[in-house]
């Protein structure tokens, strides 16, 4: 980490790499700017210039839901940034404010609903079945992220979204070269790709009478209700959002199996599952650094410190949820820990939109494996087991597993 003192005493400016990190421990450098205060700055690898960084569960919600700073400010300025590439789309949710953020997320709503998901639950558990089958058929050992935890979400993901199964492979291919961090050029054009895809499948579903994202947002399109930008920019992060799930529940069951009495709670009380799941949401490192930024619109007192409208906000939700003042022991997995809603998915208005859709495949997945594989353990050591680089979501790369067939 690099200091940068500056002439008005403020805070110095920490470097903060995007490390290629293995497993599930936490990253250090956040762990020592999370010691360093409440408050500090940072400077990420892309873009220009230095960030405000909040770490504490109450000022980390209390940012996310105050409308003096902005996430539409961010796109009229090159601030500093993980991402290499920087384009954001008219339309897309994550850089909108109010009121035009509710206007945006009312034509895609519908399909995110606990009652869609209801709906969604049993062609999801069918495409899941068709999967782990296929790993009993064949017995172990399996990769699980190749065999399941890649196809499953991409699936169901591209069935609410509407995407012909033609396409999926393709679509994959796009989503997961966007999120890696390896260059910008080939983000870009995979970020091109994507969207012009969308872009015409909006077009062509503008009388669809379907109940998917793609016609949803055809219908709103064709009703005057958003424009077509809009709805492309709309569609992007939703159809990325597969790639979360996979590399999420990659490291929860990767926990379940080097954590003997994680799993042995699981498989002895399978109705009391939901605690866990959500204790291993609160405890998994999910992204690289942080997402993304806000600016402040006016002069605010956080922490001690005085952001200077126009000056770049980052919040930490990994750092939040390992907050000690919030989350005894915070280090430590505990699924009888006194409730407290972790930040897993965001906060206030920019709360992930599909994480009922998340949560439901998570419980499936888990609840499916445990199931369907008597014994599941890792068929390496743990050390073994390959880990994502150059990405901005952690998660194994690869999950051998056996079983007791």
């Amino acid at each position: 980490m690099t200091d940068e003192t500056t002439l008005t005493g403020q805070a110095p400016v920490r470097d903060w790499p995007a490390s290629d990190l293995d497993g599930t421990d936490f990253d250090p450098v956040l762990a020592d700017l999370m010691r360093e205060g409440p408050l500090t700055r940072i400077r990420l690898p892309f873009g220009e210039g230095w960030a405000w960084l909040a770490t504490r569960y109450d000022d980390v919600k209390l940012i996310t839901n105050d409308p003096r700073f902005s996430r539409a400010e961010v796109t009229r300025r090159q601030i500093t940034r993980l991402a290499p590439n920087f384009a954001p789309r008219p339309g897309s949710l994550a850089w909108a404010d109010q009121p035009d953020h509710n206007r945006l997320r009312r034509p895609v709503a519908g399909a995110f609903t606990v009652s869609a998901m209801k709906r969604l639950r049993p062609r999801a558990q069918a495409i899941l079945d068709e999967l782990v089958e296929g790993v009993v058929r064949d017995g172990p050992p399996a990769d699980l992220v190749e065999r399941v935890l890649e196809p499953f979400p991409i699936s169901v993901v591209s069935e609410v979204m509407g995407v012909p199964p033609a396409d999926r492979d393709q679509v994959h291919t796009w989503t997961r070269e966007i999120i890696s961090t390896t260059g910008a050029e080939a983000a870009g054009q995979a970020k091109d790709g994507l969207y012009d895809w969308i872009r015409s499948v909006v077009r062509a579903r503008a009388h669809s009478t379907g109940e998917d994202v793609y016609a949803l947002l055809g219908r709103a399109v064709a009703a005057g209700e958003i424009s077509e930008e809009e709805a492309v920019g709309l569609a992007g992060p939703l159809q990325i959002g597969g790639e979360a799930v996979t590399h999420n529940c990659g490291q929860m069951l990767y926990l379940l199996l080097t954590r003997p009495e994680l799993m042995e709670r699981m498989r002895a009380r399978p109705e009391a599952r939901g605690p866990v799941l959500d204790e291993l949401l609160r405890h998994i490192p999910h992204r690289s650094t942080v997402g993304l930024a806000r600016i402040a619109l006016e002069d605010v007192e956080i922490a001690g410190h005085r952001i200077t409208a126009g000056e770049p906000v980052y919040v930490s939700y990994l750092a939040a949820n390992r907050d000690p003042d919030v989350f005894a022991d915070p280090d430590r997995i505990d699924p009888d820990r006194a409730p407290r809603p972790h930040l897993a998915f965001g906060n206030g208005p920019h709360f992930c939109t599909g994480a009922v859709l998340a949560r439901l495949q998570t419980e499936l997945l888990v609840d499916t494996l445990l199931d369907r594989l008597p014994g599941l353990r890792l068929a390496v050591p743990a050390e073994q087991v390959r880990w994502r680089h150059k990405t901005m979501i952690r998660g194994p790369r690869t999950l051998p597993v056996t079983w007791s067939s």
